[in-house]
């Protein structure tokens, strides 16, 4: 299949706003922060500060989270999100078998294994989840 690339169009932007979700939405959220997720929370060699994560209000989006989702959807929690902060999980974006996989960070877990989520994915975690797909949640 031929690509085109175009410098400047970033992933974490790019995949969710091909799959309909916007990182950033006037009135919903103003800002969104890209966090890798290779290494899980609390692993010696993360550089990654969860509970602060957790307490930003902005839209969180996760690069190479898929294997560490669950353990990053806890740090998420117990930093104090919410149980029910919507998830869309982009899959194979802008492949042809893209699909979006929605859940919420209580349910994230469990959602992931049911649909047999694979790397690579994008997950996006906020309220601009609920934009996209509204009566989802």
């Amino acid at each position: 299949m031929p690509v085109t690339v175009i410098p400047g169009l970033t992933s974490p932007v790019a995949v969710p706003g091909l799959a309909g979700v916007p990182v950033t939405h006037r009135g919903v959220t103003h800002e969104f922060t890209v966090v890798s997720g290779h290494l899980p929370p609390g692993h010696p060699e993360s550089l990654t500060n969860w509970s602060a994560v957790a307490r930003l209000n902005g839209t969180l989006v996760l690069m190479m989270a898929v294997e560490n989702a669950p353990a990053i959807a806890e740090a998420l929690l117990h930093g104090g999100r919410d149980l029910a902060t919507p998830v869309a999980v982009v899959c194979d974006g802008s492949m042809p078998t893209e699909r979006t996989v929605l859940a919420t960070l209580g349910t994230l877990s469990d959602v992931l294994e049911r649909e047999a989520v694979r790397p690579p994915a994008i997950i996006v975690i906020g309220e601009v989840v609920r934009v996209a797909h509204p009566g989802a949640f």
